[in-house]
């Protein structure tokens, strides 16, 4: 089935030849007189290349036969991540260079969603923000201060973010997925 460019948003999936793409971010640009284009930010889901696009408005593109599953992270097992449906138990392996970025904030027992194609996993969208202990941080020591002081604390999961003076090891923090920074203290 055919779609409109118009209707790509984050996270849609589209094919292009062998490959399906990801939409990361979407743009519409319209300059004077002229139709408009779309710029769109994609991620090859088998190699897990960028790209930027750029669409003229009423452009089509082929629709991906893409589902999306809840599975749970197992565990680790060199650059291979593998992962389980918890409905019908089939197990699912991501590779290091498909998973990126996404790979530093895993965790056993991480409830994640994966994008499977006709049996083959592409991808995965983790939370928006996730909880994680503090491992080990430095002593917070305090200074002149004028605003907010931020130092490095390692998360259970290997994780380094910035975290504010006040923090200890033992303490849980959320960190944004999307920017890799901290959100807040749980208690």
């Amino acid at each position: 089935m055919a779609l409109n460019v118009t209707e790509l948003r984050n996270g849609t999936v589209y094919k292009e030849g062998n490959n399906l793409l990801q939409v990361l971010t979407y743009e519409h640009v319209k300059v004077g007189r002229g139709s408009g284009n779309i710029k769109v930010k994609v991620k090859n889901l088998r190699s897990g290349s960028i790209v930027e696009k750029s669409f003229i408005t009423g452009a089509r593109v082929e629709e991906a036969n893409v589902e999306k599953k809840k599975a749970q992270f197992l565990y680790k097992d060199g650059d291979t991540f593998n992962f389980m449906d918890g409905i019908s138990f089939e197990q699912f392996s991501l590779s290091l260079s498909v998973l990126g970025e996404q790979a530093k904030y895993l965790k056993d027992g991480l409830e994640v969603i994966l994008i499977v194609s006709e049996g083959e996993a592409l991808g995965l969208e983790l939370p928006n923000s996730l909880v994680y202990e503090i491992a080990e941080t430095g002593p917070g020591e305090r200074g002149n201060t004028v605003s907010n002081v931020y130092k490095e604390a390692t998360l259970e999961n290997g994780l380094v973010v910035k975290v504010p003076m006040f923090m200890k090891v033992g303490e849980k923090v959320k960190i944004d997925t999307r920017s890799g920074e901290y959100v807040e203290r749980v208690k």
